[in-house]
């Protein structure tokens, strides 16, 4: 261990090993960057150390909810366990499944995976979890927000039930609480530091700016700090691509990394930001967990996270191992309430900042943000303060959405920088005083009133009847029926049909023939019988005696 630098655990790990050890369910909780992943990893090699596995039958396994996870606890395993002789395998999405498998066929100690490759490798017949003695859930809580834990109750379920489970979460919610009730059994539960706390070696600070001025604030913060490397969080993924674009054009060192790139992309992005050949790294919440990132300087918050919980996550990339890091956030008025959310949570305010060059907001626009009403985006809802269609996606500002244009209006004529509608005379007439509504190619010739009696339609009535039987109740003239002694005679026709209907059936039934029709099998003529070729002869008085 004195080769990757560690000369004193961790609280955390400190705790958690000699329970593992003893083979005892753990239920661990602390904050980000304590040294989680040692405290499982370093007790697991020292078990599986005496024995070998099966093919396709792993000994243990790791579940993480991001490849990025998956990919970092597999390097460690590798780092730690540099002098024995065990095997690990890597089962994530955007790899060969060709390769997994025959990693697989060789048998393997530790298996390391996300659940989506796992279950779709067990339904294939490639794997076996009958013989799994160690399962470790990490960053269960993330688990929970990406909507893994279906998939996690059916691989448990899958396992034998004599094992040892690791269940290690950053937060406590009460659905972690349930699933750790379900998955353990009389574990031992260890908390080192109080749950959704800021380390106390990172400076945090927050900026009051308005929407448009995000990236000037931002570009002049990268300037003013002594920046050595730094993650740049948005909420979106195209929040991601345009900001990338947009510190590309001014001159910085930067990459973008999000869930919608291929494998082979983040993961050379991810290497060329730890071998410091990128300063910058743009990216959404997909590396707000568990990586672990040496020396990272700063972490800025181009956006307010939706949830409290992904700040401690986000800031939680810096300042870890005892170092000094720096945590900045940009916070429009529309976010108030978030900053007060995350506020709560940590139980202490963020410190203001100021950027010199930037109008000041005022309390009064931060008080109207808070009490703006929101769609699902955090942002408030479209047309107004009135509410409408949101969403995680859908609230934020879709000017930028189009080319990466900070400002600009939607279909609606919406004015995105303010976040509300420009007065009606604006999109009801053109620059040129010329209404948009004409502007429209003609869509053909129109009947106007006028028109229809000029040239009214040439009805003939219909010879017997009327041609109005006065107007209805609300105005309009009536139909074309035929007159009354037409109906009468319909009637009486319709009844006697009722009435030889009726006598047919109580005469009983009626005897089956062919009736007058006559088959057409019956008009063929009929052969005429051969007769014998033979003359004929007389044959005598015998034969009339016989």
């Amino acid at each position: 261990m004195t080769e990757s630098g560690y000369l004193h655990p961790t609280p955390i790990q400190e705790a958690a090993i000699p329970i593992v050890l003893m083979g005892r369910d753990v239920l661990g909780c602390a904050q980000t960057g304590t040294g989680k992943t040692a405290s499982f990893t370093l007790p697991m090699l020292d078990i599986l150390a005496g024995s070998r596995a099966k093919a396709r039958m792993p000994r243990s396994l790791i579940l993480e909810p991001t490849r990025e996870l998956a990919l970092q606890v597999a390097e460690n395993f590798v780092k730690y366990g540099k002098h024995l002789n065990l095997t690990h395998a890597l089962l994530i999405g955007g790899e060969s499944m060709n390769e997994q498998r025959d990693v697989l066929d060789k048998g393997v100690d530790v298996l390391i995976a996300t659940p989506g490759r796992l279950l779709d490798l067990f339904d294939r017949g490639r794997i076996l979890l009958a013989d799994c003695k160690v399962l470790v859930i990490d960053e269960a809580d993330r688990m929970l927000d990406m909507g893994f834990i279906p998939d996690v109750e059916r691989i448990v379920s899958l396992l034998p039930r004599m094992r040892q489970t690791l269940f290690f979460s950053a937060t406590m919610a009460p659905e972690i609480r349930r699933l750790a009730d379900a998955f353990l059994q009389n574990p031992k539960e260890i908390t080192v530091s109080a749950p959704a706390t800021v380390a106390t070696t990172i400076t945090t600070g927050l900026v009051w700016v308005r929407d448009m001025d995000k990236r000037e604030a931002l570009r002049r913060l990268l300037r003013r700090e002594a920046v050595q490397n730094a993650l740049i969080f948005c909420n979106r993924k195209i929040d991601v691509d345009i900001l990338y674009k947009s510190l590309k054009r001014h001159g910085f060192s930067v990459g973008a990394l999000h869930g919608d790139l291929d494998q082979s992309t983040r993961f050379a992005t991810l290497n060329k930001f730890k071998a410091n050949e990128l300063q910058l790294l743009v990216c959404s919440d997909v590396a707000a967990r568990g990586l672990d990132i040496g020396g990272l300087s700063h972490v800025f918050n181009f956006d307010v996270p939706f949830h409290a919980e992904d700040y401690v996550h986000r800031i939680g990339r810096t300042g870890r191992a005892g170092r000094e890091g720096h945590a900045y956030s940009l916070a429009a008025p529309e976010d108030a309430r978030s900053v007060a959310a995350i506020e709560k949570l940590t139980g202490k305010p963020i410190p203001r900042m100021e950027i010199d060059g930037l109008d000041p907001v005022s309390a009064e626009e931060i008080a109207e943000g808070a009490k703006a009403k929101r769609g699902r985006g955090g942002r408030p809802a479209p047309g107004g303060r009135d509410g409408g269609r949101g969403g995680r996606d859908g609230g934020r500002d879709r000017g930028r959405d189009r080319g990466g244009r900070e400002g600009g209006r939607d279909r609606g004529g919406r004015d995105h920088d303010r976040g509300r509608r420009p007065p009606v005379e604006t999109i009801e007439t053109a620059a040129d005083d010329v209404p948009l509504r004409e502007a429209r190619p003609p869509r053909g010739p129109r009947r106007d009133e006028a028109h229809r009696d000029e040239a009214p339609r040439d009805r003939a009535p219909r010879e017997g009847r009327r041609d109005d039987r006065g107007p209805r109740r609300d105005g309009r003239p009536g139909r074309d029926l035929p007159p009354r002694e037409e109906m009468q005679s319909y009637a009486a026709r319709r009844e006697e049909f009722r009435r030889e209907r009726r006598e047919d059936r109580e005469a009983g039934p009626s005897p089956r023939g062919f009736g007058d029709a006559v088959p057409a099998f019956m008009l063929l003529p009929l052969p005429r019988p051969k007769r014998d070729s033979a003359p004929e002869t007389d044959p005598g008085p015998d034969a009339e005696a016989a």
